[in-house]
């Protein structure tokens, strides 16, 4: 009779993502059960997506804009097609005629609900959704820039030697290369 061993290859070896939020939003929380169930029990790949993103932290749950949501809604047919945005829908007063469009998110600002309202829209929560739509029939995943964050432009691991330094400040006592002194000495 054999003993059991350690698996050596696979120890202390973590997942690549997440099971559960960090958050203790109640209702994130219930979401996540729903697309738990959704995504174990529909054939669909979009709830366990779906299900994916709701565990991510929030700054990689990036937010969209209506003018953006436009663009991707363009020369589309909206009285069927239903925008899905994990994370926040925020106004753009850029945009100045507001389409018709259906946009399900975690959140929307007051002047986005507002604006795609009066435009005719619809302005869905996900377990509106998950009724409406088990199994992401007719509906658009979408998600916001995932660098567009400031921060990032420090990181080397995206860009290399192009990344940003952290500089106390700017000028000429301040971290300027200027190539190989080796001749100097």
């Amino acid at each position: 009779q054999g003993t059991m061993g350690i698996d050596i290859e696979n120890h202390h070896r973590k997942k690549g993502h997440r099971t559960a939020p960090k958050s203790n939003n109640p209702y994130l929380r219930i979401l996540v059960r729903l697309y738990k169930f959704l995504a174990r029990r529909t054939e669909s790949s979009f709830n366990a997506t779906i299900l994916r993103r709701l565990c991510m932290s929030r700054s990689t749950r990036q937010p969209i804009s209506t003018k953006k949501a436009a663009r991707w809604l363009e020369g589309k047919d909206t009285d069927k097609l239903i925008l899905v945005i994990v994370g926040r829908c925020l106004d753009d007063e850029r945009l100045l005629d507001v389409p018709k469009m259906n946009i399900c998110a975690l959140k929307f600002t007051e002047s986005a609900r507002a604006r795609i309202e009066k435009a005719g829209g619809n302005c869905y929560t996900f377990d509106q959704l998950a009724i409406m739509r088990p199994t992401g029939a007719n509906c658009l995943l979408v998600r916001g820039p995932k660098l567009a964050r400031k921060v990032t432009a420090h990181f080397r691991g995206i860009h290399g030697d192009k990344a940003v330094p952290y500089v106390r400040s700017k000028g000429r006592k301040f971290e300027k290369a200027r190539g190989s002194l080796g001749y100097m000495n």
